[in-house]
């Protein structure tokens, strides 16, 4: 009796201490940074949301609920032995694939142009594309992360393997259009054999053929007619300030308007007046540079920053070459998408739709960007675990 009550006691102890070891195992430097992140764009979407009806709170009610959903998330992934996930890469891989071939069917539907949701009723909506990158990258770490027979650089047969599993899913995204999300892949891609070490003469063929495949797109006119605006405001805003430069203009005038110090959080003329299409998604960093000015620009762009870094920390620690290229390449993910949704809020990229990874409001695109997260969060606990 007294020996069983004793194994309970041990049994229970040693849960309770790997409970707390995992706790301290966790990055906490990237994770309140994520949350500071988390919290200025819920500030930045209420602020961006407030004026579309009279007490409307709606929206950010429901971008704080998904933000608690992407914590779960997060919380569950980084609960899971990221090695384990090597063997149901192509499970989750598939599962991606089915969601965008659903997407491109009549159950589909069009937002903004681009025919890449699934509504499920009651307001919320799936975006599958989002959850494709995760698919994506979980699938080229598995294909290229065992170096081929007495080499420590992967197969050419795998590597040919992982070009064709990001063609097919960079071939679906395309069918909606959404030429945001393919540039994501692509760099997730790119980075992916880049960490990999393949050689570089593959790597500098396959940029030949990005170049070529990126030249076709325009020489046959496989843009829509408003992707093909896009990149026209971007080269000269000033040919159609009233048209296809607007959002450009109005984006750099509501940037400029907030000076050093910025007019205060809820008092952004432009702003409040809606003067700039999709700010509390793809423009939302008009709002952060209005209404908290260049110091608050420069510190989201900072929390962005840490994110990163500890990303690459967790990436060049990490000893398991399947956990380094998951992390390389979610990192370099990240970093893509960040730079262009900043850089076409300045005038430097041209507008691609892709939202601010932790500030801009969208379910799915947090729930994607959280999980990547617990991905990191993952990897770096398990290291720790065995060092």
């Amino acid at each position: 009796m007294d020996r069983t009550l004793h194994a309970r006691r041990r049994s229970f102890t040693g849960r309770a201490v790997g409970a707390q070891s995992t706790v301290w195992r966790l990055d906490g430097v990237m994770l309140v940074a994520v949350a500071a992140l988390s919290v200025i764009g819920t500030l930045l979407v209420w602020s961006s949301t407030r004026t579309w009806a009279p007490g409307s709170t709606g929206l950010v009610k429901k971008h704080l609920l998904n933000v608690a959903i992407g914590a779960v998330l997060c919380a569950v992934v980084s609960m899971i032995d990221h090695r384990l996930l090597r063997a149901y890469a192509p499970v989750v891989y598939l599962v991606t694939l089915i969601g965008l071939g659903i997407v491109i069917t009549p159950l589909g539907s069009t937002v903004n142009g681009s025919h890449s949701w699934i509504m499920l009723g009651g307001g919320f909506a799936v975006q599958p594309s989002e959850f494709a990158k995760l698919g994506l990258v979980l699938m080229i770490a598995m294909l290229l992360a065992q170096p081929g027979e007495g080499s420590d650089r992967p197969r050419t047969i795998d590597m040919m393997f992982a070009l064709l599993a990001a063609l097919v899913t960079m071939g679906l995204v395309m069918l909606q259009p959404d030429l945001g999300t393919t540039l994501v892949l692509a760099v997730i891609t790119g980075s992916g054999l880049v960490i990999a070490g393949v050689r570089k003469r593959w790597i500098a063929l396959l940029a030949l053929v990005g170049v070529a495949g990126a030249v076709s797109v325009f020489a046959f006119k496989l843009l829509e007619p408003y992707q093909i605006a896009r990149f026209t405001a971007f080269l000269d805003p000033s040919v159609d300030p009233r048209g296809v430069g607007y959002n450009s203009t109005q984006a750099l005038i509501a940037i400029g308007s907030g000076q050093v110090f910025g007019k205060g959080l809820l008092d952004g003329g432009q702003t409040t007046g809606r003067f700039v299409p999709e700010q509390h998604t793809d423009f939302i960093f008009t709002v952060a540079g209005e209404e908290f000015g260049f110091l608050g620009s420069v510190t989201v762009v900072a929390l962005l920053g840490v994110v990163l870094l500890r990303g690459l920390r967790i990436a060049r620690q990490c000893e398991d070459r399947f956990g380094t290229m998951v992390a390389g390449m979610i990192v370099c993910w990240l970093a893509f998408q960040t730079f262009v949704n900043i850089g076409m809020t300045v005038g430097i990229m041209p507008i691609t739709g892709l939202p601010l990874p932790f500030v801009s409001y969208g379910g799915t695109a947090t729930f994607a960007n959280l999980m990547a997260v617990g991905l990191l969060q993952a990897i770096r606990i398990r290291e720790q675990a065995f060092n």
